[in-house]
This record gives structure tokens, C-alpha cells and sequence, in this order.
């Protein structure tokens, strides 16, 4: 099932499944989303939790129990339910079940909140511990946006810029995209990374000690987008590697992959999230669409 919030500016569609965006309209018909294809990356903007990225074997440690969790978590691959809808606002929420305590053994509510305000959707990463004992988690977004976003132009006129000045570093990643422990300085073009298909052979770029919000903008386009995050310390950006996928995921996330070759405990795994019976953690980051 789909919802749809709407102003004078901009059309969002969201699934219930994974409480995924579906599409970012604007009024002048410019879709600013990707919409998905296989051949490169069927998904539109998935959202992470309770962790990201990759656990090492796919595995996690907890109270001396080894249990197993996929890619990114599984937020992305279930359905949630209806908690409230007007014009502008919409939350879903997805609560742990029989299936999810297989893999992730604790009582919680997670929940998205999408909020449309001009030319601005504002979401909400909601999580609130159910259970009687510290609910250890991770979360970050995961959407990708369409690059070119008008006809006749490439990947290449394009460029993610920060939005303040910064000297970024990159976390490095091993052959086999975990992290690898160490990180290095990411050289920036202007305060920007002008856009080429070989920048993400080797899969994602990971930066910390950026500026929280980060344009995507062509010089020949009015179009294109800002997120930002102002709370949270990652970012990453991706598109299918080694490919010429006309797509880019701007992804700001709170917490980390796995290093390389260590099963981590949740208990003592940094950066993560550690919250207490009853407590509630609230992120926010935006998508501000440009040119209309």
C-alpha cells in the first residue's frame, strides 16, 4: 500500500513496506528520486535499522548468544502499519514480532515520520525501547536520487557540494566493503566532489568530520536536492559499482559497519546506540528539493 503527502510544490509517495520513499514529485512533473531498476538497484531509499551496512559473516554477538542479521538490517524488508495520516505528515511504525526476535531478540517500536513542508520533507527516525532490558541499535537512510535529473545531461555535470567548508575523511573500507579499521583525508574540489561513475568501483565512500548537509547540483540544472543531517556524524555515497548507474545514494548515517573479520558484540560495538527500558531516540535529517 501507498500514502501520498502533497503541497503546492511537491508530491511524496511512500510504501508501507519498509516505510519506503516511492517518489519526491515536484509541481513542474521533475521527479528528484531514483525509481528504481534492477540492473542497477531496484530499491528507491531504504531505511536502516537496526544496524548498517555489514556485520562481519553476518553475525552479532549478545549476552554470549551469536545471532544473525542481513545487510542494513531488515527495517527495509518489512511491512508497517498505519500509525497516522494527514496532508503532510504520515507515521508508520514496524514493531518487533516472531520473525524479527530471531535475529534481534528485543521488544521495540520502530517508526518514520515524514513531514512535507514546502519545498522540504523532514524524516523522523523514532525509536523507543519496549522491553526490560538496553535496546543496542544502529539506523541511517539510505536514498538515492536521480542523477541526471534533466534530459541531455550526464552524471558528470554534476557535483555534491558541502554546505560549509570541511576537510572530510574517509573511512576505508577492505576488498570486501567492510570497514578496515583506518581512515585517510578525502581531497574535495572546491568544497565539492564533482560526480564521476569510478568514484564507487570500489563501493561506497564513507567520510566523518564533514559539514552536515550536503548539496547535490548540476551548473546546468536548477534541479537537484539538499540533505542534511545535523546529527548525524556519517555520510555515504554510493551507487552501483562499476557500473554507469544514473543514480547516486546520499546516505547519512548515525552508526558504522563492521570492521573487517570482527563479530562484534552489540553490548560494547562503537558507534551504536544503547538505549534504556522505556527510553525514546528521535533523528531527524531533510531532503530540500531545488528548482521549484
Amino acid at each position: 500500500m501507498e500514502y501520498t503527502l502533497k503541497n503546492r510544490l511537491l508530491t511524496v509517495r511512500v510504501s508501507d513496506h519498509g516505510a519506503e520513499l516511492q517518489s519526491i514529485l515536484g509541481a513542474d512533473g521533475v521527479e528528484y528520486l531514483w525509481q528504481g531498476d534492477p540492473a542497477y538497484w531496484a530499491r528507491h531509499a531504504t531505511n536502516l535499522f537496526p544496524h548498517v551496512g555489514r556485520l562481519t559473516n553476518g553475525t552479532y554477538t549478545w549476552n554470549g548468544n551469536t545471532y544473525e542479521l542481513g545487510p542494513h538490517g531488515f527495517a527495509r524488508n518489512l511491512d508497517y502499519s498505519l500509525v497516522e495520516q494527514t496532508e503532510n505528515t504520515l507515521v508508520l511504525e514496524l514493531t518487533d514480532s516472531d520473525e524479527t526476535r530471531k535475529g534481534y531478540p528485543f521488544a521495540f517500536s520502530y517508526r518514520l515520520i515524514y513531514r512535507l513542508e514546502n519545498d522540504t520533507l523532514f524524516v523522523t527516525f523514532r525509536v523507543e525501547n519496549r522491553g526490560g532490558e538496553v535496546l543496542p541499535f544502529g539506523l541511517g537512510a539510505h536514498p538515492g536520487f536521480r542523477v541526471p535529473m534533466a534530459d541531455g545531461l550526464q552524471f558528470t555535470d554534476y557535483k555534491v557540494v558541502f554546505g560549509a567548508p570541511c576537510e572530510p575523511r574517509s573511512l576505508d573500507l577492505s576488498p570486501a566493503a567492510y570497514l578496515a579499521g583506518t581512515d585517510s583525508p578525502y581531497p574535495l574540489t572546491g568544497n565539492a566532489i564533482p560526480l564521476r561513475h569510478d568514484l564507487f568501483d570500489n563501493d561506497a565512500i564513507i567520510l566523518k568530520d564533514m559539514a552536515r548537509s550536503v548539496s547535490l547540483v548540476s551548473d546546468k540544472d536548477p534541479h537537484g536536492v539538499v540533505v542534511s543531517y545535523p546529527d548525524m556524524p556519517y555520510l555515504g555515497l554510493w551507487h552501483t559499482p562499476k557500473t554507469e548507474a544514473p543514480f547516486l545514494c546520499i546516505e547519512p548515517w548515525a552508526t558504522l559497519p563492521a570492521v573487517q573479520d570482527v563479530v562484534e558484540d552489540f553490548a560494547t560495538k562503537e558507534p551504536f546506540f544503547r538505549l534504556a527500558p522505556g527510553g525514546v531516540y528521535e533523528n531527524t535529517w531533510t531532503i530540500q528539493v531545488l528548482g521549484q
